[in-house]
């Protein structure tokens, strides 16, 4: 088994006749999925998503793929595939559209439907789409694409093939094996055999749940706790999940129709994607039972039931503001129920029981992962890939979608399987297939791109570490005048704290000594206002450290005047 190993030199040209792969994003993370496939001088890029930013990336609103590696031959890009409709699939394609609005878009009808409200939210109208569905087949350049239907948490996701002269590539992109799924829409398997005994070269397979063993349970196993809940409640009942899941909102209309209540959507993108499935088919929402949530608040509590967006505590979303009773026209009452109809996104945690807790704080009786079975995965269990790796029977594994570990587990089953090429790689590191053996070539540069408002690339790593530390520790400033013919301080220090314990203090302890340092630094000719400027922060931050066990961020200005 190959392992990527940091150290890795930019690769060699690609051999001819060979395909290479450069993953710009979800391989060592849980989004922003993006690959490049390179073959004949032509690219493919199969996904383009985000990733959603953590606690650690202050003021940050959506995390990128570093499209650094391909930017300079765009022109080469046959198409993007786009395997199913979640944002860390789709969500970057606007951005990469600014760059070459005509690259042709592939995807199925849902996906390319959900896209298309997001190019035009970027007014990006003209662009070209090519609406496929499982098992049609279409060529650009020199890949000849397949499609396969795959069960993910989304309707209409696909499984790609990818034939070239140097072999086939199976690409998953999202999926688990649910045998009743609500859609009656299953995993192809009969579609991965035949492919299997075509003979694939190289498999890149769903990580996501690889540590988990057995098999995904059914969306089904649902019902009956949403039944339950809305059996047991005899007042309002809110419901959470995420905007995308057209399976999770159908069964909660079917369970509003079952007893007597009315539907509401809150939340913009609740709004306007529910829309959108219904329009096209994959939700079927029965008449009358959908009104207006301003409507709904006009019936009795017992016959109520809000959709809303905001699983993962996301701060501006509609179950927050509900919590922290700041939304327009919806007040949790004493005796409500709100239900938490989704996983834990790693590094959530905090936000979501921070809503959960908000939520209690008023009287609502919340149901969540922790105490009912409300959510199921949408990927594959262990149980569900070792299954796929005995029917495909590919020559080469590549373990995608996952952290480390998740793709590290992924490849100790396909070994398992007898699969004897497994290669582990992560975001920017290049594999080659070459007569029909993968192997690790090199590394491109990728890294993160941040969107903050509306600049995008501009916040660099340097910048979140001084977010951070503001954060944190908050900030000194510290204002010098120094005579410019004496060389003397002439006025100041003036020293100011704020976002931490230090705010309000007088600093007259340290004037002195910032006032000699500053002194001896002129007399042995540093002059310069950057090299005074240095001496300050010396000073006061080795003051502050050794005084009061503090980092801030220390902001000195010296003027000559």
């Amino acid at each position: 088994m190959s392992h990527p190993h940091p150290e890795l030199s930019a690769p060699a040209p690609l051999a001819p006749g060979g395909l290479r792969v450069i993953p710009l994003g979800g391989l060592g993370e849980v989004g922003r999925n993006m690959t490049v496939f390179e073959h004949s001088g032509r690219l493919l890029v199969v996904d383009c998503g985000v990733l959603f930013p953590e606690d650690h990336h202050p003021g940050v609103d959506l995390i990128l793929p570093d499209f650094a590696a391909i930017r300079d031959r765009l022109d080469d890009v046959e198409a993007l595939v786009l395997t199913h409709g979640h944002e860390d699939h789709i969500g970057a394609t606007p951005y990469l559209l600014r760059e070459r609005p005509d690259i042709p878009l592939v995807g199925s009808q849902l996906t390319l439907a959900l896209l298309d409200s997001k190019l035009r939210e970027h007014r990006l109208r003209e662009t070209v789409h090519h609406k496929v569905r499982e098992g049609d087949r279409i060529t650009f350049g020199p890949f000849d694409l397949e499609f396969v239907a795959v069960n993910h948490s989304i309707p209409d996701a696909l499984a790609v093939a990818i034939r070239t002269s140097a072999g086939m590539v199976l690409h998953t992109g999202d999926f688990k094996m649910d045998q009743l799924p609500l859609d009656r829409r299953i995993t192809d398997l009969r579609a991965f055999a035949r492919l299997g005994e075509e003979g694939v070269d190289l498999f890149l397979t769903d990580s996501t749940n690889a540590e988990t063993p057995g098999f995904t349970p059914t969306e089904k196993s649902i019902t009956p706790v949403i039944d339950q809940v809305f059996r047991d409640s005899s007042q309002r009942i809110i419901v959470a999940c995420f905007a995308s899941h057209v399976h999770r909102v159908q069964q909660v209309l079917d369970a509003a129709v079952a007893h007597g209540r009315k539907v509401a959507y809150v939340g913009r993108s609740m709004v306007r994607n529910m829309a959108i499935a219904s329009d096209l088919g994959y939700l079927e929402v029965p008449p009358g039972v959908v009104v207006d949530a301003k409507e709904l608040t006009g019936l009795p509590p017992e016959r109520q039931v809000l959709i809303s967006t905001g699983s993962q505590g996301e701060p501006m979303s509609a179950l927050s503001r509900i919590a922290q009773r700041n939304h327009n026209f919806v007040h949790i009452e004493e005796g409500d129920t709100v239900l938490l109809a989704s996983s834990l996104i790693p590094g959530n945690e905090n936000a979501v029981y921070r809503v959960i807790n908000g939520l209690a704080r008023w009287g609502a009786h919340v149901v969540h992962k922790g105490n009912a079975l409300v959510h199921v995965s949408g990927h594959a269990s262990a149980g569900e890939l070792l299954y796929c790796y005995n029917i495909v029977r590919p020559r080469n594994v590549l373990p995608v979608h996952g952290e480390i570990r998740h793709m590290l587990a992924n490849a100790a089953l396909a070994r398992s399987t007898g699969v004897e090429n497994v290669v582990i790689a992560e975001d920017g590191v290049v594999v080659d297939l070459v007569d029909g053996v993968a192997k690790v070539a090199g590394k491109v540069e990728c890294g993160y791109v941040f969107v903050d408002g509306s600049s995008v690339g501009d916040i660099t790593e340097s910048d979140l570490k001084d977010r951070r530390i503001l954060g944190e520790e908050g900030f000194i400033s510290v204002i010098v005048v120094v005579d410019s013919v004496s060389g003397k301080v002439a006025a100041g220090p003036e020293i100011h704290a704020r976002g931490n314990a230090l705010e309000g203090s007088s600093f007259s302890e340290i004037k002195q000594p910032i006032i000699d340092a500053l002194d001896r630094s002129i007399a042995d000719g540093n002059t310069d206002a950057y090299q005074l400027q240095q001496t300050v922060r010396r000073v006061i931050g080795r003051w502050v450290s050794n005084t009061h066990r503090r980092r801030p961020m220390i902001i000195p200005v010296v003027i000559e005047a």
